[in-house]
């Protein structure tokens, strides 16, 4: 298992499936499974309570694809 984790500002906001939109400093992580399952949870900045995204059942091809997968959503969600 390899966990990935970074900081961003949201200023738009991210939709999570438990409390809707979040926005501010967040902390995004990804967990990849050797077998290329993917899990994604979201946090404001030293918040004890993560929530996840929307979707379901994510999977990279290969797992060293993980690195890039992660930086990719980082970006894409400090855009939103």
């Amino acid at each position: 298992m390899e966990k990935k984790s970074s900081i961003f500002t949201a200023s738009h906001g991210v939709m999570t499936k438990e409390v809707g939109v979040i926005s501010g400093e967040l902390e995004l992580v990804t967990t990849c499974e050797e077998n290329g399952a993917l899990s994604l949870a979201i946090t404001y900045v030293g918040a004890a309570e993560w929530y996840t995204l929307p979707g379901e059942d994510y999977r990279l091809h290969d797992s060293r694809d993980h690195e890039v997968i992660h930086r990719m959503l980082v970006k894409v969600l400090e855009r939103s």
